[in-house]
């Protein structure tokens, strides 16, 4: 067996492996890579020799952590609407006067390839500082040709090192220019953007809600998708319930997001499609909005991921770590299910097998932390004492990044 690098001594590691049993713990435990992969995992006392040694004394080990949903790339600024939510105004009123993600459009239009990147780069390193690996990113703050095929390319892992995952979003809401239009800008979306967009994207999605697209918009916008060869997910049934979901679902969805005004059939749907229900806990608490079924997704075996949602208005949260502690206070989850949902119900949301977990096959992407100062080593310690899990080494695909 060749090995390039051994992480040895972690105090427990949390490998997620679906073959372990809750979240795979191992004590007292050591990794091996070779190139990008994991090609052993146990006890420290067996470990086998390697040139290059990187100890986990005392620390936590995880798999690197996945963000499946963030609006990384925008220019401008929202601080202002804050203020104005504050003071009981509703997003959605904001976004039909023409703020919200319309203001954001205007900014984003004017912003070059390479700010873009710079921008979006920085925001990453901050996430691979708190042990993120793998981000999802969207466009959708173009809503024209050219601007959303640059955000597109300003993603591109190759420039940045950085293992992205591209979602194509021009069905965010209807731009200015086409409000009194709608059926125009839809009819852009399938036969100009997304012919140049699809293929630099993995997935297409789609914001179906009040002041975006209604259901039978969504559904044409996720079928040219999809037979552009893109995966589908959207922004559903968040703000009011419109029946994508369900609609989503029997097309094949990889993962569904919000999902505060589900309905029994929507959730059928998806669990009859094995599709991932990502829970968005800052936007909930941004907006001051109410917790998705939890409970009907657990009954029904839906798998749970996390995301950050990151983006410049209504979910301005940079730490996926923050979004675990979130979702055990207001969504009530368990921390198990919190951890699953940032490492590998996220991968399964991304469509990545070998993402998520830790053993023989897996990606060698790790992450350690230390525990906050006077706890035991464990992750209920970091889901608890929020804001403190900064990542102490961060490997990403063999390679040690932090």
């Amino acid at each position: 067996m060749k090995v390039d690098t051994l992480i040895h001594g972690i105090r427990r590691l949390y490998t997620m492996d679906p073959a372990r049993e809750g979240l795979g713990l191992i004590e007292h435990a050591s990794i091996a890579t070779h190139k990008n992969n994991v090609v052993w995992i146990g006890p420290s006392k067996s470990a086998p020799k390697a040139d290059t040694i990187i100890q986990g004394t005392g620390l936590v080990g995880l798999p690197g952590l996945i963000d499946p949903h963030t609006h990384g790339i925008w220019a401008g600024s929202r601080s202002s609407e804050f203020s104005r939510r504050l003071a009981g105004e509703k997003y959605a009123d904001i976004l039909e006067s023409g703020g919200g993600i319309l203001s954001t459009v205007d900014a984003t239009r004017e912003a070059s390839l390479e700010s873009m990147r710079t921008c979006l780069d920085a925001r990453l390193e901050h996430m691979r500082m708190r042990g993120v690996t793998t981000v999802e990113t969207k466009s959708g703050y173009g809503l024209d040709v050219a601007t959303e095929r640059r955000m597109l390319s300003a993603m591109s892992g190759q420039f940045l090192n950085r293992h992205i995952i591209r979602t194509y979003l021009g069905g965010h809401t209807i731009p200015r220019e086409y409000r009194s239009n709608r059926d125009g800008y839809v009819r852009q979306i399938i036969e100009e953007q997304l012919p140049a967009c699809a293929p630099l994207a993995d997935f297409v999605d789609v914001y179906c809600d009040r002041g975006a697209f209604n259901k039978d918009e969504a559904v044409a916008i996720l079928k040219a998708g999809k037979a552009h060869g893109l995966k589908i997910r959207a922004h559903a049934e968040q703000v009011t319930h419109t029946g994508i979901a369900e609609a989503a679902a029997k097309l094949g969805a990889t993962c569904l997001d919000h999902l505060e005004r589900i309905d029994d059939a929507g959730i059928a749907a998806m669990a009859n499609a094995g599709t991932v229900a990502v829970l968005l806990p800052g936007a909930q608490l941004y907006l001051k909005d109410t917790a998705p079924p939890v409970e009907a997704f657990r009954e029904a075996n839906i798998p749970i991921a996390l995301g950050t949602d990151l983006n410049p208005g209504s979910s301005p949260v940079h730490d996926i770590w923050t979004i675990a502690t979130l979702a055990c206070l207001i969504q009530g989850l368990t921390i198990e299910e919190a951890i699953l949902g940032i490492t590998r119900n996220a991968a399964k949301a991304l469509d990545l097998p070998r993402h998520g977990w830790l053993g023989q096959g897996s990606v060698a992407n790790i992450a350690l932390f230390a525990p906050p100062p006077g706890e035991p080593a464990t992750v209920e310690s970091l889901v608890q004492h929020m804001g403190t899990a900064g990542a102490k080494v961060v490997i990403q695909k063999g390679v040690q990044v932090i």
